[in-house]
């Protein structure tokens, strides 16, 4: 069978984030979400509130871990997504790995990292990411990436792989995964669960009526199932997610999903503000003050019973991570413990020429490393 190769030299239509050749990139597609009577999105440039307002970093620490992933040719979510917290922890000697490269298979609506066809498999990544944290001296390491959809079990020997050498050679650290859902792959999620990090993770980042229409290549009840089932892989495991207010989701739909979390034991949740990272992205609906992070903060560690709740504006996922590894104790299994929706395709396309090109064991085709942005929504 000939296969016609993808054009030599193409223009790849889509977003990435800015100065980084991240391979084929594809548009983010459009933004169709449901708004309510009375909802009205900012605009982009709209002035952010005094509590959003950081310094920029540029210390000699974060300029040297900075060249240290450039050399060892690693990715960080730090950097891929955007994080307003950059300077505070990469400052502090901390920084989220992000494996696995940096083009994700899926396309949802908030994310900064680029959304394409992921090239190779870097089956050395888990030993430059153990020199990195080596190196580092860290005390506790968070690994995340982007989804490899195409991949049978969706890249989870590397993490399995990422956590035994990190534990193999730099003792007495801690590891948090930051994972995606596996399209609901029970054999995927156990390989990294067998693999003993001290916390995983899975968000759902948002409420179940927006989950459609922000996270197209996810679902809401596989999110939730995954963290439960995981507790009956492993009763002892710490588990925990993330939720991004500001997006269109009322109280009553941050609370239910907050309850939903607790009916699969999740033990840590985190929530923060959404920053939307360009026009190409869903809009943002309001800045969320610091007392209703607080009130949140309260309602799910008094009233909903979770073990910890990190709650704040400028609040991401792996924010104070260590502490929480330290201080935070499992809970058993929940009501939820079984995967659902495992059998509900994820949507995601690979190009006829490409697939059939990954078939026959061709490298992928790179083009030139012009990107270029999306037009409009």
């Amino acid at each position: 069978m000939s296969v016609e190769a993808p054009q030599q030299g193409a223009r790849p239509a889509g977003y990435a984030p800015q100065g980084k050749d991240n391979g084929v990139v594809k548009s983010k597609g459009t933004v169709n979400v449901p708004l309510l009577e009375g909802q009205q999105p900012l605009e982009h440039r709209a002035r952010k509130p005094e509590w959003l307002k950081v310094r920029a970093p540029g210390s000699p620490n974060y300029l040297r871990l900075k060249q240290l992933m450039r050399d060892q040719g690693l990715h960080t979510v730090c950097e891929e997504a955007h994080c307003p917290n950059i300077g505070e922890c990469w400052e502090s000697g901390t920084a989220t790995f992000m494996i696995l490269g940096d083009v994700c298979t899926r396309a949802c609506k908030y994310c900064a990292v680029a959304h394409g066809l992921p090239t190779e498999l870097d089956q050395d990544e888990p030993r430059r990411v153990a020199d990195s944290v080596v190196t580092m001296g860290l005390e506790h390491a968070v690994v995340t990436s982007v989804n490899r959809d195409e991949l049978k079990n969706g890249g989870a020997e590397i993490y399995a792989e990422v956590i035994r050498q990190i534990h193999a050679r730099q003792p007495g650290c801690t590891v948090e995964v930051l994972v995606p859902d596996f399209k609901g792959n029970e054999t995927a999620l156990r390989i990294v669960v067998e693999a003993g990090p001290e916390i995983l993770a899975h968000n759902i980042d948002t409420v179940e009526r927006l989950s459609k229409h922000l996270r197209p290549g996810g679902r809401y009840w596989r999110s939730i199932s995954m963290l439960g089932a995981v507790k009956r892989m492993n009763p002892r495991q710490l588990t925990k997610s993330a939720i991004i207010l500001g997006m269109g989701e009322t109280e009553e739909e941050i609370f239910r999903s907050m309850r939903d979390l607790r009916d699969a034991s999740v033990d840590v949740l985190t929530l923060g503000q959404y920053l939307r990272p360009s026009q190409h992205h869903v809009p943002l609906d309001r800045w969320v003050t610091p007392d209703e992070f607080r009130h949140w903060k309260e309602v799910g560690e008094r009233e909903l019973g979770f073990g910890h709740v990190e709650s704040g504006p400028l609040v991401r996922s792996s924010y104070h991570a260590k502490e929480q590894a330290r201080t935070i104790e499992a809970q058993g299994p929940g009501t939820i413990t079984e995967i659902l929706e495992a059998d509900v395709d994820s949507a995601v396309v690979i190009d006829a020429a490409e697939a059939a090109l990954r078939a026959l064991g061709a490298p992928p085709v790179r083009p030139a490393p012009a990107l270029v942005q999306l037009g409009s929504l």
